[in-house]
């Protein structure tokens, strides 16, 4: 024990040292638990329904005519990710990420 410091303002010391500490952990868990989201899987009903694929040059041009070569997650207006990110977040898929390389019927260009 410090002799400049009472018992009451050791505990009080170590307890915001205590806080500060939680809060650092609680968002180094928020940060690592946002890098391990899970990829939107394929078969998934809104992915399904939006025509997701994870490699846009697999994209059913037949059913989605929309779809230009070079369109991909990682260049849409939706994108929440770099545009070097290999996933990202996207609105449509809330709490999962979509593969850059992906690409859905929802596409919109940038800028």
């Amino acid at each position: 024990m410090s002799k400049t410091q009472s018992v009451p303002q050791q505990r009080r010391v170590f307890l915001i040292g205590l806080a500060g500490g939680g809060l650092m952990l609680g968002a180094g868990v928020h940060l690592q638990a946002r890098a391990q989201a899970k990829l939107v899987d394929e078969k998934d009903a809104q992915a399904a329904a939006l025509g997701y694929v994870a490699d846009a040059t697999k994209t059913d041009t037949k059913k989605y005519p929309k779809y230009a070569a070079g369109q991909n997650c990682a260049n849409c207006a939706l994108y929440q990710g770099k545009a070097t990110d290999a996933a990202g977040g996207c609105p449509l898929f809330a709490g999962k990420q979509v593969a850059g390389k992906g690409w859905c019927s929802a596409w919109a260009k940038k800028g």
